[in-house]
C-alpha cells in the first residue's frame, strides 16, 4: 500500500473522484453564512486573536454573570454563545441542527455542563442526558449524544479508585451509582438506536472511566457499535491500548467505538507530574503526538469492518490523510463506521468541504443556559487567542470569504 506524503498540499482541488476535499474553497466553508453573520463572525475572531483582550474579558465575563450583573448574560449571548453554542435547550438547538444537515453535516449533542460535585447534580446531568437521547432518537440528523464521566461522578471519587484505595461503604455505594447512570445511558441509547460518546478525561481519573466504558461496549456493542470510547493521542499510551482493546473486543466478539482526539489537559497533566514526581503521560513534542495520531487513523480506517470511529480533530492534515485513505482502500465515503467532527463555530472550512466532497462529518454542538457553559464558552475564546495555528489559520479563510464577497 502506497505510503502518503505527510506534508501533502492543502491545495490540491478536488474532482469528482479525488481523495483529497479543498480545504481551501472558502465558498463552500461558509456558504451557510449571510454576509451579516459572517462579517460577525469574523469581528468575533478577530477580537480573539487578541489574547490580552481574551484573558481580561474572561475574568470579567465569568465574574459578571456569577454576580448576575446587568446585561453580562446578554452580552455573552449575542457574541461567545451565538457562535459557539446550538441554544440554551434541546428544542433551542433545533434550528442549528436543521441549518447542519441543510449542509450536510450530522449534530453530536453534547450537553455543556461542568464542575458538578453533588448526587444531585450528577442525576439531573443523567436526566438531561437521557433528554437528548430521546430527542436524538426522534431526528435523524442527531446519531450521537456526547457525555462525561466527571458529569456523572465525583472526581475525587474515580481518583480514589484509580489509585486503588480502600472505598468507605458510602463510596462504594457512590460508585455504584455511578455505574448505573453509565449503564442507564448506554441502555437508553442501545434501545432509542442512537450512540453515546463518552469524552477521555485527566489520566489521574481516566482508568475506571474506561473501565466503565469497556464494560458498556462489551455489553451492547454486539449488532451495532451503540458506545464509544475516547483516546486522547498526546498520551503515549493511548494507541497501544486502544490497539490492545480492539483486539480483545475481536476476541470477544464485539466492536469498537473508537474517538480520537490529540488531547485537551496537556498543560495540567505534564504540571501535575512534575509537582508529583512522575513522568508526564504526554508525549515530549507535538511531532510525536501527530505521528500517533495519524497511526491511529490509519488504523482505524485499515479496520472499519470491526470498528467504527470519530476522527474529532480541527487539523487540516489529519483530516486529509483518513480521506485519502478512505479512497485509496475504496470504501464508500459515507460508511458509517468512518466518521469526522468538529466543534460547532469552529474549522468551517473542514465540515464543510468534508460534507460537499461525500464523507460523514458532524458538529459537535453543546447546549445549555448562558451561566451553566460559561466554562466551555471561555475555553474557546482562550483556544482562538493564539496568534499562530489552526485557529489563526481560520481567520485567514474568513477574510478571504469577506474579500471574495467584496464585503
Amino acid at each position: 500500500m502506497a505510503n502518503l506524503d505527510p506534508n501533502m498540499n492543502l491545495q490540491s482541488t478536488p474532482t469528482q473522484q479525488s481523495a483529497i476535499p479543498d480545504f481551501t474553497d472558502t465558498e463552500v466553508a461558509f456558504a451557510h453564512l449571510s454576509d451579516q453573520e459572517l462579517r460577525r463572525m469574523e469581528w468575533l475572531f478577530s477580537l480573539m486573536n487578541k489574547p490580552w483582550l481574551v484573558n481580561t474579558g474572561s475574568f470579567v465575563g465569568l465574574w459578571s454573570v456569577k454576580w448576575n450583573l446587568p446585561f453580562a448574560r446578554s452580552i455573552i449571548r449575542s457574541t461567545l454563545f451565538r457562535q459557539f453554542v446550538g441554544g440554551e435547550s434541546l428544542l433551542k438547538s433545533l434550528p442549528t441542527i436543521e441549518k447542519l444537515a441543510a449542509n450536510n453535516t450530522l449534530t453530536v449533542l453534547d450537553y455543556g455542563v461542568e464542575n458538578k460535585e453533588t448526587e444531585e447534580d450528577f442525576n439531573a446531568t443523567l436526566r438531561e442526558n437521557l433528554r437528548a437521547i430521546e430527542f436524538a432518537s426522534g431526528n435523524d440528523h442527531v446519531p450521537v449524544v456526547s457525555t462525561k464521566i466527571s458529569g456523572l461522578a465525583s472526581n475525587p471519587l474515580l481518583e480514589k479508585i484509580q489509585r486503588g484505595d480502600q472505598l468507605s461503604k458510602s463510596e462504594e455505594d457512590a460508585f455504584k451509582a455511578v455505574v448505573k447512570r453509565v449503564e442507564a445511558l448506554a441502555m437508553a441509547a442501545h434501545e432509542k438506536g442512537v450512540a453515546v460518546f463518552f469524552d477521555a478525561e485527566e489520566s489521574w481519573i481516566q482508568q475506571p472511566i474506561d473501565d466503565m466504558v469497556n464494560t458498556m461496549m462489551k455489553r451492547y456493542n454486539k449488532d451495532r457499535v451503540v458506545v464509544y470510547n475516547t483516546y486522547q493521542l498526546y498520551r503515549h499510551d493511548r494507541l497501544a491500548y486502544m490497539i490492545e482493546t480492539a483486539e480483545k473486543a475481536k476476541a470477544e466478539g464485539w466492536m469498537l467505538g473508537a474517538k480520537i482526539v490529540r488531547g485537551a489537559y496537556m498543560e495540567k497533566e505534564r504540571l501535575r507530574a512534575k509537582e508529583m514526581g512522575y513522568p508526564s503521560p504526554i508525549y515530549p513534542d507535538k511531532p510525536s503526538t501527530d505521528q500517533a495520531y495519524d497511526d491511529a487513523v490509519r488504523f482505524l480506517v485499515e479496520n472499519y469492518t470491526t470498528i467504527a470511529s470519530c476522527n474529532a480533530t480541527h487539523n487540516a492534515k489529519s483530516c486529509m490523510k483518513m480521506a485519502a485513505w478512505i479512497d485509496e482502500l475504496r470504501i464508500d465515503r459515507d460508511h458509517p463506521h468512518l466518521n469526522f467532527s468538529q466543534l460547532y463555530g469552529m474549522s468551517d472550512h473542514l465540515t464543510f468541504n468534508l460534507a460537499n466532497s461525500g464523507y460523514n462529518v458532524a458538529k459537535y454542538v453543546p447546549y445549555g443556559r448562558v451561566e451553566e457553559v460559561i466554562p466551555y464558552l471561555l475555553r474557546r475564546a482562550q483556544e482562538n487567542s493564539s496568534v499562530t495555528g489552526e485557529m489563526s489559520r481560520e481567520l485567514e479563510l474568513i477574510h478571504t470569504e469577506v474579500k471574495r464577497r467584496g464585503l
